[in-house]
């Protein structure tokens, strides 16, 4: 058939081209990214006097966002389930420089919940120009041992977590022309054993960030730092890197966000795991499954 005919021509012709426009095309791209990486740096966004809500702000990551936006002169809207802890946190970044720190307990796996948190945070400032989807779970188990009612929590909270606050946040960050940021994992794009559903929710909410932004700069941070602690992988791989400590990775998030990066990979070398999987796949599999599994 002359369908079939078209299909076997283009199995030969398109990765041919392709493969010589990308060497035409990817030298003058790198130039292109990297004047486009210097004008961001020099015309960064300040963000003293400006509002942002920050989830899973009581610890870790989202805790050191807090700061590093403090340190900057930003007025902070910190969510969290335990409020105890987010009042301290409150306490350092009001000593740190914010002029005005809002705690609102919430539970974001909770569809109402979200709509509440953003309108308390709209109300209580009169704007709202970051939106740092932080909030997150890990479980460290094979598939076949998860409970349901643990993948359902885990679900709620890193995937409806972030689109419910996106989707009511969207029409006050398109008044202020904001931003989203959306803390995930390498897991969303390489994921591993022991890791199933955190793979999955954080490459579904990567996508819904996507979906969501609507022009808005959406900065997809990927950190190993997100995983230290109790539950973590260490004790469950042959190989792990030193953890970035917080204060590092939350800084690079906050200068990302503030240069309006798409993307951005913190610390920078698991990137290079990409090309592995994309150009040895079986290599890239077996490696995973050595460390991960064996």
């Amino acid at each position: 058939m002359a369908r079939d005919f078209i299909h076997e021509v283009l199995n030969i012709v398109f990765p041919l081209t392709t493969v010589i426009s990308l060497l035409i095309i990817f030298p003058p791209y790198l130039v292109f990214k990297l004047l486009s990486y210097i004008k961001r740096s020099i015309f960064s966004e300040d963000v003293a006097g400006k509002v942002v809500l920050i989830t899973g702000a009581s610890s870790g990551i989202g805790e050191g966002l807090a700061y590093e936006y403090a340190k900057r002169g930003a007025r902070l809207a910190i969510v969290a389930r335990r409020k105890d802890r987010l009042q301290l946190v409150a306490a350092k970044a009001r000593e740190l420089g914010s002029p005005d720190v809002y705690v609102i307990r919430a539970d974001i796996a909770k569809v109402n919940e979200c709509q509440e948190l953003v309108e308390k945070a709209v109300k209580h400032f009169g704007q709202l120009d970051h939106l740092v989807n932080n909030a997150g779970i890990v479980r460290v188990e094979l598939f076949e041992d998860c409970r349901l009612s643990d993948s359902a929590s885990v679900l709620d909270v890193n995937f409806w977590g972030a689109i419910y606050c996106t989707r009511f946040a969207i029409s006050h960050l398109r008044k202020s022309k904001g931003k989203i940021a959306v803390n995930s994992s390498l897991a969303a794009w390489s994921p591993v054993p022991r890791t199933a559903l955190y793979s999955n929710d954080g490459s579904s909410a990567m996508a819904s960030g996507k979906q969501g932004s609507l022009g808005l700069i959406e900065s997809e941070m990927t950190a190993p730092d997100a995983a230290s602690g109790p539950g973590s992988n260490q004790h469950h791989t042959k190989f792990l890197p030193p953890l970035e400590s917080t204060k590092r990775c939350a800084e690079a998030i906050l200068k990302s966000t503030c240069r309006g990066d798409k993307y951005l990979t913190e610390p920078s070398w698991p990137g290079a795991l990409f090309m592995v999987k994309l150009l040895c796949p079986e290599l890239f599999e077996w490696f995973i499954h050595w460390n991960f599994i064996s």
